[in-house]
């Protein structure tokens, strides 16, 4: 196979997670793999340039890398998303011209923002790759063509984290030197707003355990403006050299959600799988994919109210066998339904269909 992979910029998580993995073993079984990354990343811009010579350059580069569609020949394309983070849709549709067929990958509910664009360009895709049930049931009314492959993590990768330096707080053994439990926070800046969904339950185990909170995130200046009351809170930016590392010294790691948004439903749940994969239990908001992840509170514990965070925060900072338990039983969870190695082949498999099934499709 010869595919084009049209991705939102190297470090845009949907590519880092649901491209850059299947490039590199489709090389590595011999198919061709070419990925175009937006330039700047689709969702930013140089503020040394400015917003719109910024945008000017991203298009611009969109249609060098159209023109080389144009000039290379490509079984497929396959697009991160969408290409511009706008209402256009008509380089998507150049591209399917230009490739023969057009694999839509969705990890998120970008169609909420532009649900005309959407309505449109779902039933062009000659399959639709989604990371959920809840936006493979958004999709069906739209096309039928569709493939459920989560967001994974490459177990290779996530070596389990050491519990015999677990944090065991004031209550255990050695005392007041001992060294605290972390309750972990890791994303993006935009998704630190979502820590207010667990702020009471925080703000309570505060005034009566003795942890710390750790984000890593870009920018962590946001929490500011939440009442954690007497909570430690401690924060390191986000570097990917760093991800695993700083991921492995977590003890429980959160991923609060609001219930009360459309656009949370639709989540795939990434860092709730990255903590399980290391061998940390999460505590996670019941919404979306969440309750399925940790389905039978195997590998955590997913909450619908303040008290209910609190209770399962209580148990795992109290017990480090329970936490030790919970995360071998979420990476189990992992290695069976999250991870690349155990997705990849029906992915490859269903990409091998398409291009195997006639002449390229021209239009529609």
């Amino acid at each position: 196979m010869r595919i084009l992979f049209l991705s939102s910029g190297p470090l845009v998580p949907s590519s880092r997670f649901r491209i850059q993995p299947w490039v590199q073993r489709l090389r590595q079984d011999g198919h061709r793999a070419v990925v175009l990354h937006s330039f700047p990343a689709k969702y930013d811009y140089f503020p040394w340039m400015g917003f719109r010579p910024s945008q000017l350059l991203k298009r611009s580069v969109r249609w060098w890398h159209w023109l080389r569609s144009c000039l290379q020949r490509f079984d497929l394309v396959f697009i991160d998303r969408e290409i511009f983070d706008s209402e256009s849709l008509e380089l998507e549709l150049r591209f399917r011209e230009s490739c023969g067929r057009l694999v839509l990958d969705l990890d998120d509910a970008v169609f909420l923002r532009y649900p005309d664009k959407f309505a449109r360009l779902v039933p062009q895709a000659d399959l639709v790759v989604c990371g959920n049930s809840f936006l493979e049931d958004w999709a069906r009314p739209l096309n039928s063509r569709l493939l459920r492959i989560p967001t994974c993590v490459e177990l290779a990768r996530y070596t389990l984290r050491d519990w015999s330096v677990a944090g065991i707080g004031p209550g255990g053994p050695g005392g007041q030197g001992a060294q605290l439990p972390v309750i972990g926070w890791m994303g993006t800046t935009a998704n630190l707003q979502y820590l207010r969904e667990a702020a009471q339950a925080l703000r309570q185990l505060a005034e009566e355990r003795r942890f710390e909170l750790r984000l890593i995130v870009p920018d962590a200046s946001a929490v500011r403006e939440m009442d954690l009351g007497r909570v430690s809170v401690t924060s390191r930016p986000w570097q990917a050299a760093t991800e695993i590392a700083d991921l492995q010294q977590f003890d429980v790691g959160l991923m609060p959600l609001s219930d009360r948004e459309q656009w949370t439903i639709y989540k795939c749940g990434l860092k709730l799988i990255q903590y399980l994969a290391v061998g940390v239990p999460g505590v996670a908001s019941a919404v979306g994919v969440n309750t399925e992840i940790l389905a039978g509170d195997q590998g955590g514990y997913a909450v619908r109210s303040s008290d209910e965070w609190l209770g399962a925060l209580r148990q795992l900072l109290d017990s480090v066998e329970l936490r030790r338990q919970q995360g071998l039983a979420g990476r189990r969870t992992v290695e069976e339904r999250y991870a690349v190695e155990a997705c990849y082949p029906r992915l490859r498999d269903a990409l091998l269909q398409l291009v195997s099934t006639g002449q390229r499709v021209r239009g529609r």
